[in-house]
């Protein structure tokens, strides 16, 4: 058992802080925190949240040692209840790993008398890694099938939770897991500097509603990489405060593509330096998205999209200015986000519809310095004619199939 739990470690260590910096590391100065020493059973019908809960305060609140690790073990399945895992933590790094299957509530009254927003949640967490072969299932099914019609019976909600929620949790890591079936969105990243995201599978059936894979907001310096992201909605999506953001090696679909807001519903919104590139988008909604409401007032600037392959998508490129999505009491108005500095450069691929670009920029406010570059979008029909349309868009485009002249200088 002990030579298990040191090559858990060193493997945990080395994923998290490369090779050179496990050289450093005193397992003396860390302790490892098993969730079925405390009382979780693993049989997929007991509540865990206690034990759980238990695991957390004696992990987090460990004096002297540098690093404690939370063992989810494999081979079983841990249902629990709405939880929340808050810090600040005494060690400098927390480890959550998790080698079996963490489960939701299969029930709406199991919610009864719990926060409703998010199922398992995170936040005020320097430090924190969540990684490990594991599954975390939301049982979104019960959400998405059974919604409220009129009101809602005693103890139950329509409104479905985010699975996992991450605030305020700086250096934060997530890699290896499998999430799947949300309520909601599968991840939110909220408030977070120095975040990386790799190698995990996010998978929803393209019929669930709202089931977003990962979210990230008023975050900074985050990177997402590697990973097969297909839901019902947003693969990735961008919202208002977020700033120097990579997406990179991500396959996404089905879904609604990778997006950039909705920003401005609240009002102001601003968003900067993001930069999505090498991956692949297949059979989704939409693919490459920016998209706000009337009304709205900051920015959104300083954003790539380059070596996209797109693979029978439907609306391949889009810049919506005009999002209203129930299309019912849709705000009108001449205020709108300023959108500036956006390329499009090495798009190619195959498209479901006949218009594969389409900038719809504010009548009021331009978009401006808009690029496009050796883009190469056809139909999924061989022969088939395919278009692009402007509104208000300034910029240049070259080398793009079909012809695009609509953008102003």
């Amino acid at each position: 058992m002990l030579v298990s739990i040191l090559f858990l470690l060193a493997y945990m260590l080395l994923t998290a802080s490369g090779s050179k910096g496990l050289s450093r590391i005193s397992l003396e100065s860390t302790t490892i925190f098993d969730v079925t020493k405390y009382g979780a059973k693993g049989d997929g019908k007991t509540d865990d949240s206690p034990a759980f809960m238990m695991a957390w305060m004696a992990a987090c609140q460990a004096q002297q040692i540098d690093r404690s690790i939370i063992v989810v073990p494999a081979k079983k399945t841990f249902l629990l209840k709405p939880i929340s895992f808050i810090g600040p933590c005494n060690p400098t790094h927390v480890y959550v790993q998790v080698s079996g299957n963490i489960v939701g509530p299969n029930k709406k009254t199991d919610w009864s008398g719990y926060h409703l927003d998010t199922w398992l949640s995170f936040s005020m967490v320097s430090g924190l890694t969540v990684s490990g072969s594991g599954q975390i299932d939301g049982q979104g099914p019960i959400w998405w099938q059974n919604a409220c019609i009129g009101s809602p019976a005693p103890g139950t909600s329509c409104h479905a939770p985010v699975a996992l929620m991450f605030k305020r949790c700086n250096g934060l890591r997530l890699n290896g897991l499998t999430h799947v079936n949300s309520p909601r969105v599968h991840i939110t990243i909220t408030a977070c500097n120095n975040v990386i995201v790799s190698n995990l599978r996010i998978i929803a059936p393209e019929t669930s509603p709202n089931t977003d894979g990962i979210n990230v907001a008023s975050s900074t310096n985050v990177n997402i990489r590697d990973s097969i992201i297909g839901t019902g909605d947003d693969c990735i999506a961008i919202s208002g405060g977020s700033s120097n953001v990579e997406i990179s090696g991500i396959l996404c679909g089905p879904g609604h593509g990778i997006s950039i807001g909705a920003l401005g519903k609240g009002g102001a919104d601003v968003v900067e330096n993001i930069q999505v590139q090498n991956c692949t988008i297949r059979k989704t909604l939409a693919g490459l998205r920016i998209k706000s409401w009337q009304g709205g007032s900051g920015y959104a600037r300083n954003i790539s999209f380059k070596a996209i392959k797109l693979d029978a998508v439907y609306n391949p490129i889009m810049i919506d200015q005009y999002y209203c999505p129930t299309q019912k009491d849709c705000i009108i108005s001449t205020s709108a986000i300023k959108l500036s500095d956006i390329s499009f450069i090495g798009i190619v691929g195959t498209s479901s519809m006949d218009k594969v670009i389409n900038l719809s920029c504010s009548e009021s406010v331009a978009c401006t310095n808009i690029v496009l570059d050796s883009v190469y979008i056809s139909s999924i029909t061989p022969g088939r004619k395919v278009y692009g349309t402007c509104i208000n868009a300034h910029g240049r485009a070259s080398h793009v199939k079909p012809s695009f002249n609509c953008l102003k200088p």
